[in-house]
């Protein structure tokens, strides 16, 4: 038997079809029954490609004696993080509120308003390392509902609270305009962050905080500051080289659990390749470094390969699980890579630092450290194809199928200048053939929407969807020149503004003035995983002002400039996409093709 998600088009939602659980997905039956039958919500996040979301299916929801405590207690809510960023936003700073930390499975109990009262992440079947049952939380809470009903009313005023005084910050915030001495302070508490052993910012958990890097590098680009571009250069080689990247197939897993770059949560997730492989075609301008550029281009033929749908969209991620085993796909034994290279054995383990005692659970990631010797480039890609049509014979994690309006903007884009600082046919084509996907199927009358799955399209877009495939679209125009894409992104440009702009704050929200009402309207300035719509906005208006001269657009951008200027210089890794739009406010569009030759490369000379 099934419950209501079978109905869903949602890779996420499906996997919880025949759950025990009576699962609605988020929407006005859901909300109804819970004021019809006075019971709380249970409103359960999380995504496809997330390990201990599956965890906690395995252990609770698929368990019918805690599912039957649920349906018994709680109208229940499945809710895929990916298709509703705003609801995932706003429950998640509901629960980082309550318990000072968030992350993903996000379990929130909601009053039939939907107004949050308790919540945290994962919980477990049984008592464990001082968190409580999952069943032990579901009785604590249905208790407290039926008896304590003022305690209830109280948590959740106090966070109804929270949300109307971030929209009083909001509305009273104006600030000053973005200076020089704002990227000044930016840059320095960067560089404070940085971790010069391994690069990057900061400790474990390691993210690749790529909205930063590509800041800096357009620091070194505008005021030839070397420290700017070793930082850029030294973390992007090290996460190149460590087990956060892909050895054998190519493209980076999202994040590394040690300082090292080496142990990675190993889901692939579209958004990280997509900034990646951007900040490595331009770092290649810059350095003309040839492990970068293959670094980049792998990334891009595992997207081309392996996460393309026969119409031409991107799909979202691939599952750090296979077989029930976290990253059992991508490890090795030293038996198994003898049996896969022969003879080419010993220098392959040597060069990926394979051993007997394996670096985790007992087999290896393989991971290149700079004293290790390197074979040469037709070596090196003997070796990977081998292991690849070897590893390609084992189970494959799951694949999540939903092409996500944002990412595949993000991914366009990146394609794009590949294409152009490569000289590549086979990106270029790649990339028209994403953006007429994304045009025919994804927007209607100058909306982009959000997701599409085996043929369905759904979900009215937020401002990351609408400005990140308008940047998609003005990377075709750069590399065609057809003024086909210039027009449509023009047109996204404007309901952009039209739909998701404050005319009185000149603020921006992440939900489209129409969209439906939730218990608060998001508005996220700072970067996640992936760039702040806002932000991305921000660069959206600035360069349709370089491009057309309608001062309007740099008008709005510098209105949501100046109401973060103080926040950017401060926390410089939670803002790198508008530190980014801030250089351009500043000092223009500049140009970014760099001529390389023996002596290294330089910014070409330009009248004017």
């Amino acid at each position: 038997m099934t419950n209501r998600l079978a109905q869903e088009t949602s890779p996420y939602l499906l996997q919880h079809a025949d759950n025990p659980v009576d699962w609605y997905p988020w929407g006005p039956d859901a909300l109804n029954c819970a004021r019809d039958e006075g019971k709380p919500i249970l409103l359960s996040v999380g995504y496809a490609a997330c390990h201990w979301c599956h965890v906690m299916a395995h252990e609770s929801f698929e368990n019918t004696e805690t599912a039957a405590l649920m349906n018994a207690r709680f109208v229940n809510i499945k809710v895929d993080r990916e298709e509703r960023p705003d609801i995932d936003s706003i429950y998640m700073q509901a629960v980082q509120a309550m318990t000072g930390q968030g992350g993903w499975p996000m379990t929130v109990f909601l009053t039939p308003a939907g107004e949050p009262f308790y919540g945290g992440t994962y919980f477990p079947p049984e008592d464990r390392h001082g968190m409580p049952s999952f069943r032990r939380i579901l009785l604590s809470v249905a208790d407290a509902w039926e008896t304590k009903r003022n305690e209830v009313e109280r948590s959740a005023a106090a966070v109804r609270e929270m949300y109307q005084a971030g929209s009083r910050k909001l509305d009273a915030r104006r600030g000053t305009a973005v200076t020089g001495e704002t990227l000044e302070r930016a840059t320095k508490d960067l560089y404070a962050r940085f971790e010069p052993m391994m690069g990057g910012f900061g400790g474990a958990p390691k993210f690749p905080h790529t909205m930063a890097l590509d800041f800096l590098l357009r620091r070194w680009a505008r005021t030839n500051d070397e420290q700017a571009l070793h930082i850029v250069t030294h973390s992007f080689l090290q996460m190149a080289r460590g087990g956060i990247y892909d050895q054998v197939g190519g493209g980076f897993h999202r994040y590394s659990v040690d300082a090292r770059w080496l142990v990675p949560h190993f889901e692939k997730m579209l958004y990280d390749n997509a900034l990646l492989a951007r900040l490595g075609a331009h770092l290649f301008q810059v350095k003309g470094d040839e492990e970068v550029r293959r670094v980049t281009e792998e990334t891009l033929r595992w997207v081309m390969r392996e996460m393309t749908d026969p119409a031409g969209g991107w799909y979202s991620s691939l599952d750090a699980d296979s077989e029930h085993e976290e990253g059992k796909f991508y490890v090795w034994s030293l038996e198994e890579m003898g049996e896969v290279l022969g003879g080419d054995a010993p220098a392959a383990i040597a060069y990926w630092g394979a051993t007997a005692t394996g670096n985790f659970e007992g087999t290896n990631i393989l991971n290149v450290r700079g004293d290790r010797p390197a074979p040469d480039a037709a070596t090196l890609e003997s070796w990977k194809r081998r292991l690849y049509d070897v590893r390609a014979q084992r189970v494959w994690p799951a694949r999540d199928e939903k092409v996500l309006a944002s990412w595949n903007g993000l991914m366009l884009r990146a394609m794009a200048e590949c294409a152009r600082v490569f000289e590549s046919a086979e990106y270029k084509a790649a990339a028209l053939r994403n953006g007429t996907f994304l045009w025919t199927e994804m927007v209607r009358d100058g909306r982009v929407y959000r997701t599409h799955t085996k043929g369905v399209t759904r979900i009215a877009g937020f401002l990351e969807d609408q400005a990140a495939v308008a940047l998609g679209f003005l990377a075709l125009y750069h590399l065609t020149l057809d003024a086909a894409w210039f027009d449509r992104a023009r047109e996204l440009t404007r309901v952009c503004v039209e739909k998701f702009r404050d005319a009185e704050t000149g603020e921006l929200y992440d939900t489209a003035s129409d969209a439906e009402t939730l218990v608060t309207r998001p508005h996220d300035i700072t970067d996640n995983a992936t760039p702040a719509g806002s932000s991305l906005a921000v660069e959206l208006m600035l360069t349709m002002t370089e491009l057309t001269g309608e001062v309007s657009y740099r008008v709005m951008a510098s209105q949501v400039l100046a109401s973060n200027a103080e926040p950017m210089a401060r926390y410089a890794t939670m803002f790198g996409q508008l530190l980014s739009s801030a250089d351009m406010a500043l000092g223009g569009g500049r140009w970014t093709e760099f001529v390389c030759g023996p002596n290294g490369c330089a910014l070409p000379q330009r009248d004017g």
